[in-house]
């Protein structure tokens, strides 16, 4: 690794998890190791590799190996990793990530601004890296998150701005900043964590910032994880019953019923309405977790619902995977309640 001169570098533990078959996992902890301008470590997370890819990065300088191979999702192997490492930052990094030599230096001269939560990186599609993966993720006031500016050309993104969303493929924070949030929780186990520890940082007066030169080329794969559905609309929900204000919900009921219909509709149509119920049963057995996670994010809320709601999304723009037909003629409608609505959110002093 190279160093600036005349000056020390800041030290980075970038968590990596490996899950499942792993074909990009050595390329990427070892851009991770020669990354230039800064020390990082890698926490390597056997969250449940099946390729042999963990055990041939066993003597690799600089990883730090922790997990026994059993899956504790995204959520739990990153906190595990990330109680693992040393760093003064902490970088979350896909195993099927690649990063640039600066790239992860770029994301902390970003997340050494103390007004700045999370610095995000710029991801790129592996079979175009000139195509954006994202460029900051859209958070819909719903609580809806998806990949931003996906699949267009990563040059139209090439300035530094707020972003309301980072994307958990490509991100790095101060490790007070991580240890104030309290991490992932590990309910989520899988999907919207990232929207939530990013909607957390806007709610506590810290900035998500995108990082255009921050580069990541990623092997994505949307359909993975064969319950993707079931966790994220079960996580969409956990969003918001636990980070939106009273007030806010109220406000918001009768277009949150009016999705839910649809939403069931369209998994009904889809073949995962049981995903769907099984999601509702999940909350409803874990209501008084619910409540408990709620007072806990209100306590470490300085920033209102009325304040952040520019941040938020007004129609579902999902490019990676669009809305289905039964959705489409509530979009404008819904948007139209969310202007009306926004305007008797309580711009409450903290």
């Amino acid at each position: 690794m190279r160093a600036e001169p005349g000056r020390s570098q800041p030290t980075v533990s970038a968590v990596v998890l490996a899950y499942g078959d792993e074909p990009w996992l050595e390329k990427c902890v070892h851009a991770l190791v020669e990354s230039e301008y800064v020390d990082v470590e890698v926490v390597l997370v056997d969250n449940g590799c099946t390729d042999g890819a963990v055990a041939r990065l066993r003597d690799v300088p600089g990883v730090v190996h922790v997990g026994d191979g059993h899956n504790l999702g995204f959520s739990g192997g990153c906190n595990l990793g990330a109680a693992a490492g040393g760093g003064e930052y902490l970088a979350l990094v896909n195993g099927d990530l690649i990063v640039e030599a600066e790239t992860i230096a770029r994301l902390v001269e970003l997340a050494a601004d103390d007004t700045i939560g999370i610095a995000a990186g710029s991801v790129r599609l592996a079979e175009n890296p000139e195509l954006l993966n994202t460029a900051g993720n859209g958070i819909h006031f719903l609580g809806f998150s998806w990949v931003g500016h996906f699949g267009e050309p990563a040059a139209r993104e090439a300035r530094a701005r707020d972003v309301a969303g980072a994307m958990g493929a490509l991100l790095l924070l101060r490790r007070n900043v991580w240890e104030r949030l309290g991490g992932f929780d590990d309910h989520y186990f899988a999907f919207h964590e990232d929207a939530e520890l990013s909607w957390r940082c806007w709610q506590m007066g810290l900035r998500v910032r995108y990082v255009p030169d921050a580069i990541g080329i990623h092997r994505y794969e949307f359909g993975r994880v064969p319950n993707k559905l079931y966790l994220a609309e079960r996580n969409r929900l956990i969003f918001v019953l636990t980070n939106w204000e009273s007030r806010t919900l109220a406000l918001l009921a009768p277009a949150f019923v009016a999705v839910e219909l649809a939403v069931t509709m369209a998994a009904w149509r889809g073949g995962w309405l049981r995903q769907k119920v099984a999601g509702w049963a999940w909350l409803f057995r874990h209501r008084a977790w619910l409540r408990v996670r709620r007072h806990a994010v209100r306590a470490t809320r300085r920033v209102s619902d009325r304040s952040l709601a520019p941040l938020l999304s007004t129609h579902l723009d999902a490019r990676n995977f669009p809305i289905p037909p039964v959705l489409q003629p509530l979009d404008d409608l819904l948007a139209g309640y969310w202007a009306v609505a926004r305007r008797f959110l309580r711009e409450e002093q903290r």
